[in-house]
């Protein structure tokens, strides 16, 4: 009988790390997760509810390199998912040296971990599209050549993970990959995120359990995916033939705009009646518009979105009316 395929996965109760243990579960894999300690646990494991039985979960921080590399000894993982990090950019700018401590110094411990302990494992480093900032190709669209110049500390600190990443993949031969991901969301994105927030505001709103939406710059657009389908995208980068980096987006762009007028209307109701713009919502420098090109994921690897923008919040949508219904 063969082995199974063991993945280690920080920041496992997120977002991104509660769909990522699903799928590798359902390719039968031995599912291992990182917890950051936290004094109200109750809510802690609330994504992975699912499958909480099914996945082995153990306190960690990436901050922490003894908790790491105990956790490799024990689990001899044979990938790992380095998706845990203090991950709200406009949050990175309140707390700039815990959100570089929690993504560099993170990403460091795990690739030194590996370096001096298990060389065979493979590394997938959740990359961002925020690395590239404002720098956009002559034809609208940022990809895998496209200068990264990133206006936030967020980006800045992945960028920084994206860069060390190549550094040790080239100078110890490591299968070290980065997922350049584009925005990518789901009815578990946390509600400070300008997706999720608008949805559940909106739905609040149809309830009449509120009646304003406060946001900031409307004009901002994004490439938005769904996070089931991103995920998807980090497994098979991390099974592919050669250590590579890779762009995962859709190729479309909304504004923040397109996104409320979206969820508002499907809700019928005219956004126009509660929208109010509130400064402290705004970036100290703005980015303002991404958009992916994913043909090299797509044409490599087979990867392809199933959701559109319009499917992704439909689900959103659906499942906040379920929640408060």
């Amino acid at each position: 009988m063969k082995n199974k395929k063991r993945a280690l996965i920080t920041g496992i109760n997120g977002q991104d790390g509660s769909y990522l243990a699903e799928y590798l579960l359902s390719k039968d894999y031995e599912v291992f997760g990182t917890l950051k300690r936290n004094s109200v646990v109750e809510n802690q494991t609330s994504r992975l509810n699912n499958i909480f039985e099914n996945v082995n979960l153990e306190y960690a921080d990436l901050t922490d390199m003894s908790s790491l590399t105990r956790l490799i000894k024990q689990v001899k993982p044979t990938e790992i998912y380095n998706l845990g990090a203090q991950s709200h950019v406009k949050i990175s700018f309140d707390q700039p040296i815990y959100t570089t401590n929690t993504i560099v110094f993170g990403t460091l411990n795990l690739l030194e971990s590996i370096r001096l302990f298990d060389t065979n494992i493979r590394l997938y480093q959740a990359s961002s599209s925020e690395m590239f900032g404002n720098s956009i190709d002559g034809d609208g669209f940022q990809r895998e050549s496209t200068p990264m110049y990133p206006v936030s500390p967020y980006g800045c600190a992945k960028l920084f993970g994206y860069n060390i990443i190549r550094n040790y993949r080239h100078s110890y031969k490591l299968f070290l990959s980065n997922g350049i991901l584009f925005n990518h969301e789901s009815p578990r994105r946390g509600l400070n995120f300008v997706t999720n927030k608008v949805v559940n505001e909106a739905v609040k709103i149809k309830l009449n359990l509120s009646n304003v939406l406060e946001l900031g710059n409307l004009q901002a657009t994004r490439d938005w995916g769904h996070a089931k389908d991103y995920v998807e995208a980090m497994h098979l980068i991390l099974n592919h033939d050669k250590p590579d980096d890779f762009v995962c987006a859709t190729g479309v762009s909304h504004s923040v705009q397109d996104l409320v007028d979206y969820t508002f209307n499907k809700l019928d109701m005219d956004p126009k009646s509660y929208i109010k713009i509130n400064k402290k919502y705004l970036r100290p420098e703005e980015l303002s518009h991404l958009k992916g090109d994913s043909t090299k994921i797509r044409s490599e690897l087979g990867w392809k979105p199933n959701y559109t923008f319009e499917t992704m919040l439909d689900d959103m949508i659906e499942a906040r009316l379920k929640l408060y219904k």
